[in-house]
C-alpha cells in the first residue's frame, strides 16, 4: 500500500488489518483478542501476540506524525505507531484504554515487553510521533499536534539493525471484540528530534 505522503511502501504485517486508505485518512482493525505483547513475566520461550501491523522502510533520521483515533471500548483497545526491528525487538506508542479512560501508553520489548503510561488524553484523539535520531528513537506526544510532550527515547537491536528499522501503524484489542483505528494529518519528516523535551 502507498500512503502519498510517505516515501516508502507499507506492508503488511500479522493478522489481517483488513487496511484501507481514503480521504487522506489510513483505517483498520483490531480483530478480538489481538494484542502485540510479550508479558515480562513469562518464559523467554514464549511467543509473542500479534496484531495487524502496516510497516514501511524508512531511510536516515526521521519522524513519523499521526493522528489517531480508536474505537476505545474494552481494557486495551488501542491505535498505536510502532516501530519493527526485530521479533522480539520493537515498540509501540498508543492511544489505549487502560484501564477505562484513554491513556498515551508506550512498549518497548527486548525479548519481554515493558508497558507504561504517559499522560490521561481528554478525548477520542490525540497525535503520535516516533522518531529516529542516529542510534536512539524517540516517542512524543501532543494533545494538538504542535507543542510536543516527551514520552521516552530508547534504543533496540544493533546499529545496523537500527538502521534498517521498520516503522508504521498498529491496531490492538487485547480483552475486547475488535477496535476500528483512524489516522490522519501523516507526515513523515527526514530529520530526527535535537532536543527531546522544549516540546518541539
Amino acid at each position: 500500500m502507498r500512503l502519498p505522503e510517505l516515501p516508502f511502501v507499507l506492508r503488511p504485517l500479522g493478522p489481517d488489518g483488513g487496511w484501507s486508505y481514503a480521504d487522506a485518512a489510513l483505517s483498520g482493525r483490531a480483530g478480538p483478542g489481538q494484542d502485540r505483547f510479550v508479558p515480562p513475566g513469562g518464559s523467554a520461550l514464549d511467543p509473542a501476540s500479534d496484531a495487524p501491523r502496516l510497516l514501511g522502510t524508512p531511510s536516515g533520521d526521521f519522524q513519523l506524525i499521526a493522528r489517531v483515533r480508536a474505537g476505545l471500548r474494552a481494557p486495551g483497545d488501542a491505535g498505536a505507531l510502532y516501530l519493527h526491528v526485530g521479533e522480539r525487538e520493537w515498540a509501540k506508542l498508543c492511544l489505549e484504554l487502560s484501564p477505562d479512560r484513554p491513556y498515551v501508553c508506550s512498549v518497548v520489548t527486548r525479548g519481554h515487553s515493558d508497558d507504561a503510561n504517559a499522560f490521561e488524553v481528554d478525548g477520542d484523539s490525540v497525535w503520535l510521533r516516533v522518531a529516529r535520531t542516529g542510534s536512539a528513537f524517540a516517542f512524543h506526544a501532543s494533545t494538538d499536534g504542535t507543542h510536543w510532550t516527551f514520552v521516552r527515547v530508547f534504543t533496540l537491536g544493533t546499529p545496523e539493525e537500527v538502521g534498517a528499522a521498520q516503522v508504521g501503524f498498529l491496531a490492538q484489542s487485547p480483552t475486547g471484540e475488535g477496535c476500528e483505528v483512524l489516522f490522519d494529518s501523516v507526515e513523515l519528516r527526514g530529520r530526527g528530534v535535537r532536543n527531546l523535551r522544549d516540546g518541539s
